[in-house]
This record gives structure tokens, C-alpha cells and sequence, in this order.
């Protein structure tokens, strides 16, 4: 199974990560996690190329395209061979970053953005997404929290981040029985709970299908 995690910056995408890899570990399935942009020794470089800020004059044209480099790079390279070896493929962001990042983020005529995917990851759609739901308010006040510094997509601001998650919501509209919301401002223990349900569901569902 191939699960895939989304959320603005701060939204706990990597503390659900690591529970669910302990939960699946624990359950004796064979997992790998991978983060986009990156997972690959090229995707890792190409990722230091998009999010350092003496880059901030890039093209909107360029950064899709070094995005989707990137992801096409980890599907054929790790994440194709591992869903073959029967592993659990967790991914933190994967082409609907893009959907909602550069799309509709930054008005890139989504179906150019659709024809790019088709190209970067051909059939290698997640069976599962999880949207994790916070304001841009609550991803500030996380983010001042921790002390952490801003890489040049999270120096973007308000008007910029309110696009992204409406397009993250328009993906939940068109994609339901893949793309599920949950609320961000539930405690970890709370929205891990959701998660290892929807996992389970989509268990049974491709069992059913098979």
C-alpha cells in the first residue's frame, strides 16, 4: 500500500508519520518511509536547490518542474520497487503537493500541473492520503514555537498559504474516497487513532478488490 501525507507546514505530518510506522512495524508489515522533495541521493540535491533561499528569484515554471523531477526520480528509483517487494510505502508529501503548491498556489493551469503528474509518477497513485488541517495562524504559532527557521516555500504569506489549503480542500472534492481530511488540531493521539482507521479501511477495500 502506497500512503501519502499532506498538510501545510507544521501540521503534524511527521509525528503521524512515525506513529504509524511504529503502529505497522509493531504489526509486522515491512515499511519504508520517504519525504518529498527527496528520498534519493538526486532528489535530496534537487531539494536543496528548491527550498534555499538564495534561489528566491525561481520561476514558478522552474519549480514545478524540479518538483516533479524530483518525485519521478523516487517512484522509479525507491518507491515503485519497494510496493513490488511488498512493503507499505509511507510518504511525507507526494504529487498533491504540487496540485495545491504550485497550481493553485502559484496559478499554474492545473491541467498542465494533471499532465506534468502523468508524466513525473504515470500510475503510481497513493492509495491512501491523509490532508492534515490547520490555518495558516496555527502553522505560525507552531512554527514560533519550535524556532524554526523559514526555508524559501514557507516565506510565502497568508494570502499564499489560504490558496494552498483551499487547494488541498478541492483534491478532498474530487478524490473523496482517497483524500481524507482530518483536523489538524486534534491531539496526536486522537488523529493517530483516525489514521490507523482509515488504514485498515483501505485494507479491506483493496483485499475486497483483489
Amino acid at each position: 500500500m502506497f500512503i501519502t501525507f499532506e498538510g501545510i507546514d507544521a501540521s503534524g505530518k511527521t509525528t503521524q508519520i512515525k506513529l504509524l510506522e511504529k503502529y505497522l512495524l509493531e504489526h509486522n508489515y515491512q515499511v519504508i518511509v520517504v519525504r518529498e522533495p527527496g528520498g534519493t541521493k538526486l532528489s535530496e540535491e534537487i531539494r536543496n536547490i528548491l527550498l534555499s533561499k538564495e534561489n528566491l528569484n525561481m520561476f514558478k515554471e522552474c519549480e514545478i518542474f524540479l518538483f516533479s523531477a524530483s518525485r519521478a526520480q523516487l517512484v522509479r528509483e525507491v518507491i515503485i520497487p519497494k510496493l513490488k517487494e511488498g512493503f507499505i510505502v509511507l510518504s511525507d508529501r507526494f504529487h498533491d503537493s504540487t496540485t495545491a503548491y504550485q497550481g493553485v498556489g502559484r496559478n499554474i493551469n492545473l491541467e498542465d500541473v494533471y499532465a506534468i503528474h502523468r508524466i513525473a509518477i504515470d500510475n503510481c497513485i497513493p492509495d491512501l492520503t491523509i490532508f492534515l488541517d490547520i490555518t495558516f495562524e496555527e502553522s505560525i504559532r507552531r512554527k514560533k514555537n519550535i524556532n524554526s527557521s523559514l526555508d524559501r516555500i514557507e516565506s510565502m504569506g497568508k494570502e499564499f498559504f489560504e490558496k494552498v489549503r483551499e487547494g488541498y480542500l478541492e483534491i478532498q472534492k474530487r478524490e473523496p474516497e482517497r483524500f481524507k481530511v482530518i483536523n489538524g488540531n486534534a491531539s496526536p493521539e486522537e488523529i493517530h487513532k483516525k489514521i490507523v482507521q482509515l488504514f485498515n479501511d483501505k485494507l479491506i477495500s483493496l483485499r475486497g478488490l483483489r
